[in-house]
């Protein structure tokens, strides 16, 4: 086999187990998250004694349920820049080890949403003991789901929006500009896609709160627009189709209450 040939294979080998290792990673969140709905309803009494008083463990769990639930819908739409990642490391690399600058990478980007699940996590304390979320995690007024919801088609609108899209429909455009070698780099790199990605999505990310963050229909109907707007021909036309509807729907909620 040539090395031309012999690169092309070790690149199909690398696609697949990375490919195959994200798959995994959201399958496994996703369980979680059905599991998690599934037993909610017999621990109501817990729940609202958590609204009441949450432990330092409460939070620490409920943390780690928005990271396991950021995990589940983003790693999909950030799977293209990932596998990008692992074949221009191995073109480098050529015969070297690339699994732990991929794997590197893709923890970069999950610390930054792991932060932004500490700050949701926050929110929606502040909001339980406002009296303003309910047990299960939802808005507990018409005028609040109705106000998040025309929130976030606002900024669906905005250039800050249009910005942190277009760097995550341009995987390569980063990677040439913002390249660092090493592990270390690999994490930074991460992390840095990680805040694009936030920006790009957090709006969407708190209509959640409007109708359920436990809703897992709603769950997966945010994770599939944010793959749509990252990797369709028209994803920022999506963008603004979708912020339109979301503030026509949350003013809809408001009048009709």
């Amino acid at each position: 086999m040539s090395a031309t040939g012999s690169i092309e294979a070790l690149i199909r080998r690398d696609r697949a187990i990375v490919g195959s290792t994200l798959v995994a990673i959201t399958g496994l969140s996703w369980a979680y998250l059905f599991h998690l709905t599934s037993s909610m309803n017999p621990a109501m009494p817990a729940m609202d004694a958590m609204i009441a008083s949450w432990s330092t463990a409460d939070a620490l769990l409920m943390v780690v349920m928005w990271a396991v639930m950021m995990t589940g819908m983003m790693i999909p739409s950030a799977a293209p820049m990932i596998l990008l990642y692992g074949l221009v490391i191995r073109k480098q690399a050529r015969r070297g080890i690339v699994f732990a600058p991929t794997g590197a990478f893709a923890g970069g980007y999950l610390i930054a949403w792991a932060g932004f699940s500490a700050v949701a996590t926050g929110l929606q304390w502040g909001l339980e003991q406002t009296g303003l979320m309910t047990s299960m995690i939802s808005a507990a007024a018409p005028w609040m789901a109705g106000a998040i919801l025309i929130a976030a088609g606002i900024y669906q609108w905005t250039p800050l929006k249009g910005a942190c899209l277009t760097h995550c429909r341009n995987p390569m455009e980063f990677l040439s500009r913002s390249w660092r070698p090493g592990i270390g780099g690999a994490v930074v790199m991460g992390m840095h896609h990680g805040l694009y990605c936030i920006g790009c999505c957090w709006a969407l990310m708190l209509i959640l709160f409007a109708g359920g963050v436990m809703n897992l229909l709603l769950v997966a109907g945010i994770a599939a627009l944010v793959l749509i707007e990252k990797i369709a021909p028209a994803g920022r036309g999506t963008a603004y189709l979708t912020g339109g509807g979301a503030i026509v729907a949350g003013t809809a909620i408001i009048l009709l209450a």
